[in-house]
């Protein structure tokens, strides 16, 4: 490794402020410095920044484009021309169409698949054959807008299977939940906030929870002029005896959200960037919180990382009545661009409760700004507002996502669905892959990873402090914390070893500490991450000792 440590920190005094730029936003700069850094010497760039991940679920896949083919064959079917115009799909008897392709493509994975999600749809759930296969068709088609705006049918009725699996365990609460299609997690956040201010449920100045560490866009959002709400973090500041990180949050912390000024918490579960899930003692408190001392408090629980945990429970699960849900199909299926993702609600939810004891003056301005969709504002519920809003209104009636959208995301429901009874093969390949660059990266920087049960490990949070006082002492980490910034750790990283990764600092967790992406890189690029992280820390060492 190039010995470029110098007296001083790469971060000069001029430029602190990068530390209170988005790690996103920082991680093109450090790109730009390891693709310099590479062009004077042999290495690769390793971009462990991103949580984009270097898989794919080719069996959802697989369906969806063979019903392409499907779809275009029904649309033939009506009326076709040689110039390559051709009618729309039409449901009378399109079902048996449908079995007698499948039956003519058996031996194609795609239809193989099709047929099982099919069978699941009718046998589970009693759908109209032709009504499922139409809205199909005409969704990989996309030749109709979304209707119901919100989700499809059949989409909402599948996808509503997968939460009760994924994200409560099996035992999801009683009654039914309503779910919004949306484009990606980050519009759905969006939306969310948007819905909260727009109906006075949260305002400016409003106190908020915010469980740290969390993903960027959770503490940024809430500091815009927009919102400007009052923001206190919890943090997931619990240790062990011997000061290794446990990333789970102090029980006085928590006991903070008894005070009723707290109109609502933000939860990211599990972790992000730590990824470790809510313990069952923080879990059962927050449960306790809400049902016996603040009853109107709003969570909104971030569960992206729920299929990386064995035995996940969302708080959509314990705690329906006041839950927000997000999720998205992005990470697990390997389908950032897709951008898929619904918000849940429990049809039985304190936000409609909420909206009905408005002040009048409120519900005036409301039936305003609703108006033009129905006469009854005062009986819209807070996730049809939010199809509203989402399109700004005035134009709800070409809101929701795309159709083809909606459809990919049905077959990567029902392939977790039917993976699940069939033995879980694929979900036991992709926490196999995930543990094992896990493992071997922290056995790479030869640092302890203690084993967690509660540990989805999609990202690793490196708390380089923790490891610097147990090799060399408190007077080492005491000398490096006053000579050098903590953002110096990740331009050292990638000016001199040509690898990426994002500061714990900018999401609100340990200012010494990195993340790193367990997702978008091979094995063995972890054993290089890993000693090139141990190397830097190893450098300073030499620096100070040789002082």
């Amino acid at each position: 490794m190039e010995k470029l440590l110098n007296d001083h920190s790469m971060v000069d005094t001029s430029n602190k402020n990068l530390e209170k730029i988005s790690p996103f936003e920082l991680k093109d700069r450090l790109i730009k410095l390891a693709h310099e850094s590479i062009e004077k010497t042999t290495r690769t760039l390793l971009n462990a920044g991103r949580g984009n991940p270097n898989w794919i679920a080719t069996v959802p896949r697989e369906a969806f484009f063979i019903l392409g083919k499907f779809g275009i064959e029904e649309c033939k079917l009506e009326w076709y021309t040689a110039e390559g115009l051709a009618g729309i799909p039409k449901k009378k008897d399109i079902s048996l169409r449908f079995e007698k392709f499948l039956q003519e493509n058996h031996k194609d994975n795609g239809a193989v698949f099709l047929e099982k999600c099919y069978r699941y749809m009718l046998e589970e759930h009693k759908a109209d054959a032709d009504e499922l296969v139409h809205e199909w068709c005409e969704g990989i088609i996309g030749n109709q807008y979304p209707v119901p705006g919100r989700i499809l049918k059949y989409t909402e009725i599948a996808v509503r299977d997968y939460i009760a699996q994924e994200l409560c365990d099996g035992r999801p609460p009683q009654g039914e939940s309503d779910l919004f299609a949306t484009e990606g997690g980050t519009a759905a956040m969006c939306y969310i906030f948007d819905t909260l201010q727009e109906n006075f449920l949260l305002e400016k100045g409003d106190k908020v929870a915010l469980f740290t560490p969390v993903f960027t866009p959770y503490i940024e959002i809430p500091m815009l002029e927009r919102y400007k709400f009052d923001v206190v973090h919890i943090p997931a500041s619990r240790m062990t005896g011997d000061h290794q990180h446990l990333w789970q949050y102090d029980e006085k912390d928590v006991n903070k959200l008894r005070d009723t000024s707290f109109k609502a918490a933000i939860i990211v579960n599990p972790s992000n960037p730590p990824s470790y899930m809510l313990s069952k003692e923080i879990t059962e408190m927050i449960v306790d919180i809400v049902e016996r001392w603040n009853s109107n408090m709003m969570i909104i629980t971030d569960d992206v990382y729920a299929t990386y945990v064995r035995g996940f429970q969302s708080l959509v699960a314990r705690l329906p009545r006041n839950t927000l849900c997000i999720y998205s199909f992005s990470k697990y299926f390997g389908a950032t661009g897709w951008r898929n993702a619904v918000i849940s609600l429990h049809r039985d939810n304190i936000f409609d409760d909420m909206l009905k004891r408005l002040p009048r003056k409120r519900k005036g301005e409301l039936q305003r700004r609703y108006g033009s969709i129905r006469s009854d504002v005062e009986n819209m519920s807070f996730i049809d507002r939010m199809v509203a809003d989402s399109r700004q209104v005035a134009i709800n009636h070409t809101a929701g996502l795309s159709l083809p959208q909606q459809i990919q995301m049905t077959f990567f429901a029902l392939f977790s669905l039917i993976d699940k009874r069939e033995g879980d093969a694929f979900r036991e390949k992709m926490l196999q892959i995930i543990r094992e660059r896990l493992e071997t990266l922290w056995s790479s920087m030869g640092f302890t990873l203690l084993p967690d049960s509660l540990r989805a490990g999609y990202y690793s949070e490196i708390d380089l402090l923790v490891w610097a006082e147990r090799f060399y002492g408190k007077d080492f980490v005491e000398w490096l914390t006053h000579n050098y910034t903590p953002l110096d750790v990740v331009f050292r990283l990638a000016t001199e070893t040509s690898l990426v990764v994002l500061n714990g600092g900018g999401f609100d967790g340990p200012q010494w500490s990195i993340r790193v992406s367990l997702a978008n890189l091979t094995k063995d690029n972890y054993t290089t991450i890993g000693h090139h992280i141990r190397e830097i820390l190893d450098s300073y060492a030499d620096r100070w000792k040789s002082r």
